[in-house]
């Protein structure tokens, strides 16, 4: 979906009027926000391509990070592919199970005081974005047919612990 679909989506659980006044701008270019580019003329971008090209300019997926906190999420960065060729389902099916007893180990040792302090919080975090992260790109490539690629995956995982 294209970042005006996703605006003129949004904005039908509200209206173009109660943007603008929100957010301090002309109903017309609210308006316009909801426009394919080339339909725009005015040299315009939507918040949302502005925000696109600041990530693409900073490459600081922090970026992201913080609009998904506001909206009571967390960005996990999808794997890249690539990598030697010939691994088996077994082994990768094999580390999603071990990193999700690591993700219970991390949260039973944090939890064992019955208090999780901040550093523990941490951890636990990293290792469920770990987690998310390599079941995310197993998925993937399950849905590309491509086990090919998991062995580095895998590789990647083991050399990051």
């Amino acid at each position: 979906m294209d970042s005006h679909e996703v605006i003129s989506k949004a904005v039908e659980q509200t209206s173009f009027k109660e943007v603008a006044a929100q957010m301090g701008v002309s109903l017309s270019l609210a308006y316009k926000w909801s426009q394919p580019d080339e339909q725009q003329g005015s040299g315009t971008s939507n918040p949302l391509d502005r925000v696109r090209q600041l990530y693409e300019i900073t490459k600081d997926a922090q970026l992201i990070q913080w609009l998904c906190h506001k909206a009571n999420g967390f960005f996990v960065q999808n794997p890249t592919g690539g990598g030697p060729r010939g691994m088996e389902l077994m082994p990768a099916t094999q580390e999603i199970v071990q990193q999700f007893a690591d993700l219970l180990t991390a949260i039973s040792k944090a939890a064992s005081d019955n208090r999780i302090n901040a550093k523990e919080a941490e951890h636990i975090r990293e290792v469920w974005d770990e987690l998310k992260r390599f079941t995310e790109g197993f998925v993937r490539l399950c849905e590309k047919g491509d086990f090919a690629h998991l062995a580095d995956e895998i590789k990647t995982h083991r050399i990051a612990k």
